[in-house]
């Protein structure tokens, strides 16, 4: 695959220089590690050979090259092993973690945010600090100059409500599938199936950088085993989702991660499912990951007592209510110690199954919400909404046809609604003090 502009001529992110063992990796051009290189280019001169320039033409036209008449059977190339890898057709060495972090590192005020700002969505879970915990932004990124704009306007509504709300960004680059349909800025960065992993992940890591420059703190959703060792560092709140709250990978990778985390209510509105994830994440695991220089490694963590639940209501209806969250709450307390983050209150995530994916209702269970913090209604320590500049959702395409700062997810809530519905969580949070 060819990484020329990989980050679309941004010349100050272009290439990347490692002080590891492994030398320099140039993403965009220039030298690669000459292992490496030879590996590769002795890969692709194989694959010649093959016959496998027929698969990458198939690939590259959009059709499956396995049911393509003119395009010769996979398991009839020479060379290919009778055992090993016989539905992988291409195997792409990426820069290691320490690369990209070298690359583009957190300076000093980033780290310095990216710390205090854990300390205070740990208080505001535990309920040392009465402000309210809202994490808001596109349900995906698509588009990082967008997601920039999206985070300068939220930088200045965060100055005005900011003793009130504790606010962190979504700044979401993976998306979990039921079936199919882009997988986030990481997988395919350019929509349109090319997959460029490499300028994925340095397109995502500058985002974050960006957004931190604003002086907002970062949430994502973590999917991927190895991805958070890209992109960790930055980030202040984590989720994981309802497809994989059960995951007994992703239960370990939250046990090592050294943000809050929250675990999401199962599709079905199975709340245990994410009770049970707290507990396990809670304790010490051990895994297989990679370290910063890329290499395969036993994981053994300390375990994570800061992870909370989410609900996020399910294929059955909303879990919003004050019913629901005092029923949750009561299956978390009955389980979980009464010193960790869950048992101290919830998140509940406006969107998704709570608004049936409908901008306009999830803007009504914001307000719904606020009301019932207004009122002294326990429980609750934050709540997620799902925002862009626009309002709506349009389908994936390439950047060049889509609509600026709309989001291909999702439906989100527009910006200008986004700015009322914070004010008025604010004066919600000042009637209940």
């Amino acid at each position: 695959m060819n990484h020329d502009d990989a980050l679309g001529g941004c010349a100050e992110v272009s290439g990347i220089d490692s002080g590891s063992a492994g030398g320099s990796l140039r993403v965009a051009g220039g030298d690669q590690d000459d292992d490496v290189r030879r590996l590769v280019n002795d890969y692709e001169a194989g694959s010649e050979v093959r016959g496998l320039a027929e698969f990458r033409r198939a690939i590259d036209n959009g059709e499956n090259p396995l049911t393509v008449p003119d395009v010769p059977r996979w398991e009839d190339q020479a060379g290919i092993s009778r055992i090993v890898n016989r539905r992988v057709f291409e195997l792409e060495p990426l820069p290691t973690p320490a690369e990209v972090l070298s690359g583009l590192p957190l300076d000093e005020a980033a780290q310095n945010l990216v710390a205090a700002s854990r300390d205070e969505v740990r208080a505001c879970l535990y309920g040392q600090d009465d402000r309210l915990l809202v994490i808001v932004g596109p349900c995906s990124v698509h588009d990082p100059k967008a997601a920039l704009d999206y985070a300068r306007r939220l930088a200045r509504v965060n100055e005005e409500v900011r003793d009130r709300l504790l606010i962190v960004m979504r700044v979401y680059f993976e998306k979990p599938r039921t079936t199919v349909g882009w997988k986030g800025l990481i997988n395919d960065p350019d929509i349109d199936g090319s997959h460029n992993i490499v300028k994925g992940l340095l397109l995502a890591r500058r985002t974050l950088l960006e957004v931190l420059g604003t002086g907002l703190p970062a949430a994502t959703e973590f999917l991927e085993p190895t991805s958070p060792q890209y992109i960790s560092d930055a980030v202040s709140w984590g989720a994981i989702g309802a497809r994989n709250t059960g995951s007994q990978v992703h239960r370990q990778l939250a046990s090592g991660l050294s943000m809050p985390i929250g675990f999401k209510n199962a599709t079905d509105g199975s709340v245990k499912i994410a009770v049970d994830s707290c507990f396990t994440a809670a304790q010490q695991q051990t895994f297989f990951g990679i370290n910063h220089e890329g290499r395969a490694s036993a994981v053994q963590t300390l375990g994570n007592p800061d992870c909370h639940v989410v609900l996020r209501g399910s294929s059955k209806g909303p879990n919003y209510d004050s019913a629901s969250v005092a029923g949750a709450m009561e299956a978390i307390r009955a389980e979980l110690p009464a010193d960790c983050a869950a048992a101290q209150g919830l998140i509940v995530d406006c969107s998704h199954g709570n608004s049936g994916k409908d901008e306009v209702r999830q803007a009504q269970v914001v307000r719904e919400i606020a009301a019932r913090i207004a009122a002294g209604e326990k429980g609750i320590t934050g709540i997620m909404m799902e925002s862009f500049i626009e309002g709506g959702n349009q389908p994936a395409a390439p950047l060049h046809r889509l609509q600026y700062g709309k989001s291909i997810t999702d439906r989100c809530i527009s910006w200008p609604q986004t700015e009322l519905l914070l004010h008025e969580l604010a004066r919600a949070v000042d009637s209940r003090r």
